[in-house]
């Protein structure tokens, strides 16, 4: 008994000084992908999932001010601890889950559309990672098995950073900088490479 006690006491313990995580999921069967998962570690570390069994998950991290948003509209949401769904009949646009969990505490709310404008805020900036994440996924392909469709990638990554919705931009950097710097790829996709990475550095050094 003494033995299991101070079990418990180490697992509450370990549970107690967890870092607040927010988890985000949306299954969406027929879409591509028909399943996502995000989750955002307090400390601004972040990983995507397109499988509940992704066993290579991209790893990354949010800036500060990211981060401090996405927990920001969390706290509005007092940590998804009423519903959200809005009963409104409208078209089915994927099952979407928001979890929060701190030591003890742990909420989740399931719904496929909120009015809410916090749920709808907090929503994009998971559907702008998700986006990003994608970007990253397309453009890694292309960098190691498709050389020609490596500017596309590109132009495609560039649209979304120019429309301000690529996050956490930073990680793109040693796949820009390898194509930059590497004359086996296009001239255009090289100087496209070097712009986009001049910019997010510009654009990085800028916030600090």
């Amino acid at each position: 008994m003494i033995q299991l006690r101070i079990i418990a006491c180490l697992v509450s313990g370990i549970a107690a000084g967890a870092a607040p995580r927010i988890s985000y999921t949306k299954e969406f069967p027929g879409s591509s992908p028909p399943f996502v998962s995000i989750t955002v570690d307090r400390n601004g570390d972040a990983v995507y999932k397109e499988s509940v069994k992704d066993d290579y998950p991209l790893r990354f991290r949010l800036t500060p001010a990211e981060t401090n948003e996405i927990f920001s509209l969390a706290d509005k949401l007092n940590h998804f601890s009423h519903p959200l769904e809005s009963n409104l009949k409208v078209a089915k646009m994927g099952l979407k889950t928001f979890r929060f969990e701190d030591g003890a505490e742990s909420h989740e709310v399931k719904f496929n559309y909120s009015v809410d404008e916090n749920a709808r805020a907090l929503t994009d900036w998971f559907e702008r990672i998700a986006e990003s994440e994608q970007s990253f996924i397309r453009l890694e392909r292309a960098v190691k098995y498709d050389k020609l469709g490596v500017n596309e990638a590109l132009l495609l990554m560039q649209i979304l950073y120019d429309k301000d919705r690529l996050v956490a931009p930073e990680q793109f950097l040693p796949l820009l900088d390898r194509v930059a710097k590497n004359d086996s790829y296009l001239h255009m996709s090289r100087e496209r490479a070097a712009a986009i990475a001049d910019r997010i550095r510009a654009r990085s050094a800028k916030a600090e």
